[in-house]
């Protein structure tokens, strides 16, 4: 060691945004011809990402982006964490879902996951997943005050509540023990259509949880909105007017703000987003606990407790196991966002109940998270970062608004009954549907970079679950999905010839492209390269395709494209398409041989649909 401090960057000048504008100019205009290049201003905008929620993701962030001073973990504001992380291996838990009917198999899943890692679990009671009458079975062997307990409901939320009680009790350590009874009867509202019932979650509140006294009654559920397509905005703004209306109707049955902030926790997703899923549960404390400031909370009291769910929204069932690594990025966004509880979806979720492999999955991505990758040990590691901090600060003050807009309304209770919770949702639905569509927001495995063949998994069917006339929950992938289904069903593969014009370093970077539209559906792609036009419609007709795909350079367009567009028509081919632009052949007669264009940005979604219409796939 030496004297003097090391300085990495001491031999090099600090670059000014000057400099890095200069940069950024360099690369966006070295193949754009004189006289059309780009100015720094248009340049940022082409950098500039707005998300579905309209947040504004800038290139490039500096002292001046960043929000409200950083403060510190365990303290108000409580955006850095609503505790202190101590430097311990395990600063979270390690909570494993269980939906299993079959209470032998979901009692030794249950033992072995507490054995193995896990030390906290969550059982869903519905009648396609645990009976009420069966929770005691399932738990059978645990040994309540060591391992948190947690249960959730979509039907009878009270029942489900009642059978974990009555576990407790049995087991003697009924002052010990530590979980929740997960009530929400707002979201339980939001899922049924129904009117919300808070008369059993104010009695747990008043009187029962007197015998567990470590235990806490409500779970404000985000999980429900966020499948049903809420955007980010939107799940903060739910859960903290959700909040807001436990708080006036416990105060006025009497209890206090800070008794009911004590009996309040969150579920939160967390999703392949890291950043956006670290700045959720940053802006989710922070705004929680600006709620409590108000309510004349004490400022110790004010933290947010948070059980972080790795999206259900965002698994898909084609290439399941791209959902192993959107698992490992939420559950490390979750850890570095502070959540005091993590589960994490089996991979195989989309295709039924788990098995033993997904399961050790689940529990293993977080023991790596927290013992090889040390991610407990260090409070609030995204603090500080001027982008994390900006678009904590944006979404924050974002949410904060649009809780200003449902108080307006009556309050949650009123905005879901007006449907207007079920508007907002519905208008972030249609405009990521036009993102997936497109590919803009792609989904890797689905529509970009698909299987060519998928192997289904050997799984036990999921039971079928009761239809309820609330909000619908969709995976982001269905769309896709459910075009691919109809290749599979279908009693002839459909084929899209590709016509490859010239050599491959004029095709390739076309062909690949085409081919990948047409693998997302799992559509034949038969081609031919070089040749001929003579020659290329011989090979259509041998491989009896009627839709031909153009794929080359502007170069070869120019002298090739209408030549074989006007022999493929000549020679009966139905649909002539170009992989690119038709103004690329530069010829006037274009849209008459040349049907239409593929290139990036398109309706991916729309096309594909349109072609198996077209090649007689039945829907």
């Amino acid at each position: 060691m030496t004297e003097s401090p090391l300085t990495l960057a001491g031999d090099f000048s600090a670059p000014s945004r000057q400099d890095w504008e200069a940069e950024v100019l360099k690369v966006l205009n070295r193949r754009r011809p004189e006289g059309k290049e780009l100015s720094i201003e248009q340049a940022m905008k082409r950098l500039t990402t707005t998300t579905v929620d309209d947040l504004i993701i800038d290139p490039l962030y500096s002292t001046t982006s960043a929000g409200p001073d950083l403060g510190h973990p365990g303290v108000m504001p409580f955006t850095r964490g609503t505790s202190l992380r101590t430097g311990t291996i395990h600063a979270w838990d390690i909570t494993q879902l269980h939906e299993d009917p079959d209470v032998g198999y979901s009692n030794a899943a249950v033992l072995t996951d507490l054995n193995r890692g896990a030390v906290s679990l969550w059982l869903r009671v519905d009648p396609d997943a645990i009976a009420a009458a069966d929770v005691a079975g399932v738990l059978a062997g645990v040994l309540p005050e060591l391992a948190r307990l947690r249960v959730s409901s979509r039907i009878d939320q009270v029942t489900a509540a009642q059978a974990l009680a009555g576990f407790w009790r049995a087991s003697g350590k009924a002052s010990a023990v530590g979980g929740s009874l997960g009530l929400d009867a707002l979201g339980h509202a939001a899922l049924t259509g129904q009117a919300p019932e808070f008369g059993p979650q104010r009695d747990w509140v008043a009187t029962g949880l007197a015998e567990f006294p470590k235990a806490r009654a409500i779970a404000i559920d985000g999980l429900l909105y966020d499948d049903a397509g809420a955007g980010d905005v939107d799940v903060l703004a739910f859960a903290i007017a959700t909040g807001v209306e436990y708080l006036r109707d416990l105060e006025a049955d009497g209890i206090s703000p800070e008794r009911a902030f004590s009996q309040i926790a969150f579920r939160v997703p967390a999703n392949a987003d890291q950043f956006m899923t670290i700045a959720r549960l940053r802006a989710l404390r922070r705004l929680w606990a600006r709620v409590g400031e108000v309510s004349g909370v004490p400022a110790a009291a004010r933290g947010a407790v948070q059980l972080a769910v790795t999206s259900w929204r965002m698994i898909t069932r084609d290439d399941p196991w791209v959902n192993l690594l959107r698992g490992t990025i939420a559950t490390f966004a979750a850890a570095t966002g502070g959540a005091e509880s993590i589960t994490v979806l089996p991979h195989d979720t989309a295709w039924g109940l788990p098995t033993e492999f997904s399961r050790r999955m689940t529990r293993n991505i977080q023991l790596l998270a927290a013992e090889e990758s040390n991610l407990g040990r260090v409070a609030d590691p995204a603090g500080g970062s001027w982008y994390v901090e900006s678009l904590t600060d944006q979404l924050a003050r974002r949410a904060w608004a649009r809780v200003g807009e449902i108080e307006a309304a009556g309050g949650m209770a009123k905005a879901l009954a007006q449907g207007r919770v079920a508007d907002w949702i519905g208008e972030t639905v249609a405009k990521r549907a036009v993102r997936l569509a497109s590919r803009k927001q792609p989904i890797t495995g689905v529509s970009m970079f698909p299987a060519e063949h998928e192997q289904p998994l050997e799984v036990r069917p999921r039971p079928v679950h009761p239809r309820q006339g609330g909000l619908q929950p969709h995976r982001d992938s269905e769309v896709f999905e459910a075009l691919r289904d109809r290749v599979a069903a279908s009693d002839h593969k459909p084929q899209v010839f590709l016509a490859c014009l010239g050599a491959r370093r004029d095709f390739g970077p076309r062909e690949q492209f085409t081919a990948n539209v047409l693998l997302v559906v799992g559509i034949e792609r038969p081609s031919s390269e070089g040749g001929t036009a003579s020659e290329i419609v011989e090979q259509v007709r041998r491989a009896g395709a009627t839709t031909v795909i153009l794929c080359s350079s502007a170069r070869v367009y120019a002298t090739q494209a209408i030549e074989v567009a006007t022999a493929l028509k000549a020679a009966g081919v139905d649909t002539v398409l170009i992989a690119g632009r038709r103004s690329e052949t530069a010829a006037d007669c274009a849209v008459d041989v040349i049907d239409g264009e593929i290139f990036d940005g398109m309706d991916v979604a729309g096309f594909l649909a349109g072609t198996l219409d077209k090649l007689g796939v039945a829907k």
